[in-house]
């Protein structure tokens, strides 16, 4: 399987292409009704039964092209159901694009910037990147002092960090990305899709999502501890990485970094970078979600170079 990549309007799409040698193998993609019944299948999967209906033909006559089809791996079967007391076999599209490749003609390109990250994390983001481009507000804590403990942010660069990450698979928005958390709240916009970044004390967003997390900070000193059913958390080095409903509008997502100190943002930001398959192991598809994490330093530089999952709910 190859892939073809396009840019269309300052945006790049990517699409799976099926490439066959030999030009025998194309043969059922010339039968017009075989190319009716693929346009049929690349919509949705679908049975025999369905198709010849919406095509007004023989059930017995679509058998016959599907069956072709099949043989050329042009379709495959994707699920089967008990129908009418028979097991109807529902087929789907091997590619939703077909080719010939006579060998040579490769051409050197510049590394593309789309990489093949983990379905998980794919998944875990998706609220935050839709076709492609930056579906959210990047929320950082401002640098002077704010908030009830007049507390001036330190982990503002570690936006960068993540920005640069979320640039290999997103498109960069028409709107300016990166917020003060100040600015969102002077701007009230709150309800978009928002990725925190920093603990409670330096970030007033992260403080008022502090109760709707599944692990929280200590609510009497946001310095003092992270508290689950299970345990407390007083390592400077330690963080939540949560991903919760928008209190303020339900249809939205929030993600939270946020550490105990500037340190623990930092492994928090490493983890959902660098780390997010040990980080995102026990994350269920849609759910709310959050993990206290750990930053460690491995090779004795003083920084951060490894993550290490503590707890996750």
């Amino acid at each position: 399987m190859k892939v073809i990549i396009s840019d269309e309007k300052n945006k790049t799409y990517a699409k799976d292409i099926l490439l066959f040698s030999d030009p025998e193998a194309l043969k059922p993609i010339l039968n017009p009704i075989r190319w009716k019944i693929l346009k049929l299948l690349a919509s949705k999967p679908m049975y025999p039964a369905e198709i010849a209906k919406i095509l007004k033909m023989h059930e017995q006559k679509v058998y016959f092209h599907i069956k072709q089809l099949k043989n050329s791996g042009l379709i495959s079967i994707e699920r089967k159901e008990e129908k009418k007391g028979g097991i109807a076999k529902f087929y789907k599209v091997s590619s939703y694009a077909f080719g010939l490749e006579i060998p040579g003609g490769e051409k050197k390109i510049p590394p593309l910037s789309i990489p093949r990250i983990n379905e998980k994390l794919r998944e875990f983001l998706s609220p935050f990147v839709k076709d492609s481009e930056l579906n959210c507000k990047i929320v950082v804590g401002s640098p002077d002092p704010h908030g009830p403990f007049k507390a001036s942010a330190r982990d503002g660069h570690y936006g960068i960090y993540l920005g640069i990450f979320l640039g290999q698979i997103c498109n960069l928005p028409k709107e300016f990305a990166i917020k003060l958390d100040v600015d969102i709240k002077a701007e009230k916009e709150e309800q978009n899709n928002l990725i925190l970044i920093g603990g409670p004390g330096t970030n007033i967003l992260t403080a008022e999502m502090n109760k709707y997390l599944p692990i929280k900070f200590d609510e009497q000193n946001y310095w003092k501890g992270i508290v689950s059913e299970k345990s407390v958390y007083t390592a400077e080095s330690c963080g939540v990485i949560a991903r919760i409903r928008n209190p303020f509008n339900k249809e939205n997502k929030i993600l939270v970094l946020a550490g105990l100190r500037a340190i623990g943002t930092k492994a928090c930001v490493l983890g959902i970078t660098r780390f997010y398959k040990d980080v995102l192991k026990n994350y269920q598809n849609d759910e709310d979600f959050a993990c206290v994490i750990q930053g460690f330093d491995l090779d004795g530089d003083g920084k951060i170079d490894s993550v290490e999952l503590l707890e996750s709910v």
